[in-house]
């Protein structure tokens, strides 16, 4: 007898189309120390004076936090030398996207961001009823001419995360400039700076200057990534004051928490401890570019904290075989096949321990005899 869906509540039109978000793993196989490579995240843990505020409001939870960062925006804004009531704090970088779209679109709306760009632009679009456009990228890096091509009269917003996760490319600044002089003035374009502390080319320039000065640019920013507080959930972004009003109002009253403001103003006053992430990086990422290479592995050069490396076709060497056989060592990375790239992983800089090994690993996987068809 064939069963029938009892009446219920049924989600807006296209909120099931959305394809949920999936983050990268983060277990190995039992018995096998973890080395978690999947999610970018740094393998220097957060500053001690992050951690020392953390605990500080330990005591006091039972009141509410401030509804407006007020503490946290001040330590951005002076590290920075913008002004803090130009700032608006959220539950990481991805609400603020949300925010945005939400504050900025309706069905009918478009946005416009790169082919193999972050998985939370669409998402974001569609939970607003808007219809994401899709551009491609040229050498995995975004294209100014592509996008302004896709750009119409719908078009709403402009999605460009600079540097991009998971290609590891950048937009040099003076293409950013064109792009944003090419864009209607209706159009907002969103700067998504997630890895901009990485960065050490001369030709780059997070977006700051640019959201101080135009009617409809925005920069984001993350403390998941380089400040090491991913758990904490911080995230911030800066731009004209009528679109930090716009998303003050339609942003959740209480939507930081006490422990993840006093973390983040600390972690933003110890600039000591962030240049000694940085200098690990600057370490790692060209000593596993090259030995990655050297083993005859594809890698798109990068200038954040993690690599796309690309894998030969051939069975028994595809990223799928890679990523199994780096699995059952303890060395978990990201496939990244909803990106569009399916025979590449995206492998964060962990610590010395994590990347000796993996260099080691992906040698002995690289070595082994060809799996016969």
């Amino acid at each position: 007898m064939m069963r029938t869906t009892p009446p219920h509540p049924k989600p807006r039109k296209g909120v099931l189309d959305i394809a949920a978000y999936v983050p990268g793993r983060s277990k190995a196989v039992p018995g096998v120390k973890l080395h978690k490579l999947s999610s970018n995240e740094t393998p220097l843990g957060p500053s001690p004076k992050a951690i020392e505020a953390f605990h500080s409001v330990a005591d006091d939870l039972a009141g509410y936090p401030d509804g407006s960062a007020l503490e946290l925006r001040e330590a951005i804004a002076k590290r920075h030398g913008i002004a803090a009531d130009r700032i608006v704090c959220g539950n990481g970088s991805d609400e603020l996207l949300a925010l945005l779209a939400q504050t900025y679109l309706s069905a009918g709306d478009e946005t416009v961001f790169s082919e193999h760009g972050f998985l939370v632009y669409p998402i974001a679009t569609k939970a607003a009823g808007a219809s994401p456009v899709e551009v491609k990228d040229t050498d995995l890096t975004a294209d100014v001419d592509a996008f302004l091509a896709a750009v119409t009269e719908r078009t709403k917003i402009v999605f460009l995360a600079n540097p991009n996760n998971p290609t590891g490319t950048y937009m040099p600044f003076s293409e950013v400039r064109r792009l944003h002089a090419g864009l209607p003035n209706h159009v907002l374009l969103v700067l998504d700076a997630a890895y901009a502390e990485y960065v050490r080319r001369n030709d780059y320039e997070s977006g700051m200057e640019l959201a101080a000065t135009a009617p409809n640019v925005v920069m984001t920013r993350t403390f998941s990534k380089i400040y090491g507080l991913a758990k904490l959930r911080i995230g911030w972004m800066y731009g004209p004051a009528h679109v930090i009003d716009a998303v003050n109002r339609v942003r959740g009253p209480f939507n930081m928490t006490g422990p993840a403001i006093a973390a983040g103003a600390a972690a933003m006053s110890d600039v000591g401890f962030i240049e000694q992430a940085v200098a690990h990086n600057d370490r790692w990422l060209p000593k596993l570019t090259e030995a990655f290479e050297g083993i005859g592995l594809g890698v798109t050069p990068s200038v954040g904290n993690f690599l796309l490396v690309h894998f030969p076709g051939t069975q028994g060497k595809t990223a799928d075989d890679a990523d199994a056989y780096l699995v059952e060592r303890g060395l978990v990375t990201r496939k990244v096949g909803a990106y569009k790239l399916p025979n590449a992983l995206r492998i964060t800089i962990g610590s010395d321990e994590a990347n000796e090994l993996l260099i080691e690993t992906l040698t002995e996987f690289m070595a082994q005899a060809p799996v016969p068809s």
